[in-house]
C-alpha cells in the first residue's frame, strides 16, 4: 500500500490551477496526489531500469478541502496482469470524511526503451 499525507496550500487550489475559481483542493491536484500514492505503493517492486506510467484514471472528487486542511491518500494494488497494475485510491480528510476515490491503472515499462520511442521536437 502507498500512503501519503498532504496539507492543502494555496498552490493546490482550483483557483491556482485554473480548474475553478475557489480556494479549495483542485481535482487535478487530488489526482496528482493519488498518482503519487500509487508510485509509493510500487516502491521496491520495480527492477533496475523500470518505472511505471499512468494509463487510465477514474476518480470521483466527492468532498471539498479548504486551504490548511489535511488530506490522507492511500493506494492499494487490487489487480496485476503482467506489466499492468491497477490500484484502488482513496483520499480522506482530517476527520475521516471521504474526499475522493477511484482507480488508477499503471503499466510497468523499461525507462530507456520508453523514452527512446518518443519523437524528439524539431529544432528551429
Amino acid at each position: 500500500m502507498g500512503f501519503l499525507h498532504h496539507v492543502v496550500s494555496d498552490d493546490d487550489t482550483a483557483l491556482a490551477l485554473g480548474s475553478g475559481d475557489l480556494r479549495v483542493l483542485a481535482t487535478p491536484r487530488l489526482l496528482a496526489l493519488c498518482e503519487a500514492a500509487t508510485l509509493l505503493a510500487l516502491e521496491g517492486a520495480l527492477g533496475g531500469g523500470e518505472t511505471s506510467v499512468g494509463t487510465r484514471v477514474a476518480l470521483q472528487h466527492v468532498g471539498a478541502s479548504a486551504v490548511g486542511s489535511s488530506v490522507d491518500v492511500s493506494a492499494t494494488i487490487v489487480h496485476v496482469d503482467g506489466r499492468l497494475v491497477r490500484f484502488d485510491v482513496a483520499a480522506v480528510g482530517a476527520h475521516g470524511a471521504l474526499l475522493g476515490h477511484g482507480t488508477v491503472t499503471r503499466v510497468v515499462v523499461d525507462r530507456e526503451r520508453f523514452l527512446g520511442r518518443l519523437e524528439t521536437p524539431c529544432s528551429s
